[in-house]
């Protein structure tokens, strides 16, 4: 008898371990399925495995992007705007790396997608690198206009301190220094390594951008 009921309770775990390896790969395989079809833009199956339950937020697995991000990234507009009016749709849901929609449609120069991201409630500052950090070292005057209007923290800080100016500096974005240094860019803070835009410029070999910065700062318009 003892030996009948140790059978069948390692029957039962077995069955048990068969169920959770196939719901394993079942998830596996509906994530790449559904990555997949947000990078080529197939909105219609996308649509169908929406409908058979899979989580519009859901995650690919190489760079840890919702499915959002995938399909701003990819330049998947028509999924995007289908993901986007998903009620349950988490706008503020962030990549492994950090990205939210809202800063990959900035740096892709993705203007009608900031607007409707913008339209839905998507928050403009975020913690550390924003998506006006995205828009100035992308060098889109418009997007990055558009952020200031909505209250974009001009002087915003990466982890490593880094601002939108430096940032735009670093990048050769001069178009977008004149924008920030003229709405009130703050040009004398530091990063954590001890350097202001103007050396982030020198160091990416902007000498132009520097004299730019360095102008402004003699002129008193350091804030």
């Amino acid at each position: 008898m003892f030996n009948i009921t140790v059978k069948r309770s390692i029957a039962a775990i077995l069955t048990a371990c068969v169920w959770s390896v196939h719901a394993v790969a079942g998830a596996a395989s509906d994530e790449v399925a559904f990555s997949r079809s947000a990078q080529i833009d197939d909105v219609r199956t996308v649509q169908q495995m929406m409908e058979q339950g899979i989580d519009p937020n859901m995650k690919e697995r190489q760079r840890g992007d919702p499915m959002m991000v995938l399909a701003l990234r990819e330049d998947s507009n028509k999924v995007f705007q289908l993901l986007l009016e998903q009620p349950k749709i988490n706008l503020e849901a962030r990549s492994g790396n950090g990205d939210t929609a809202l800063m990959m449609a900035s740096y892709k120069h993705n203007k009608p997608a900031v607007l409707a991201l913008l339209a839905k409630g998507a928050q403009v500052n975020q913690t550390g690198w924003s998506a006006l950090h995205y828009a100035a070292a992308a060098g889109d005057d418009e997007i990055v206009n558009i952020l200031l209007a909505r209250q974009a923290d001009l002087n915003a800080r990466s982890p490593d301190q880094i601002t939108p100016l430096m940032f735009a500096a670093r990048e050769g974005q001069d178009h977008i220094v004149a924008v920030l240094l003229a709405a009130g860019a703050d040009a004398t803070l530091k990063s954590v390594h001890g350097w202001d835009a103007a050396q982030f410029a020198r160091a990416a070999d902007k000498p132009k951008i520097a004299a730019v910065i360095d102008a402004h700062l003699k002129a008193g318009g350091g804030q």
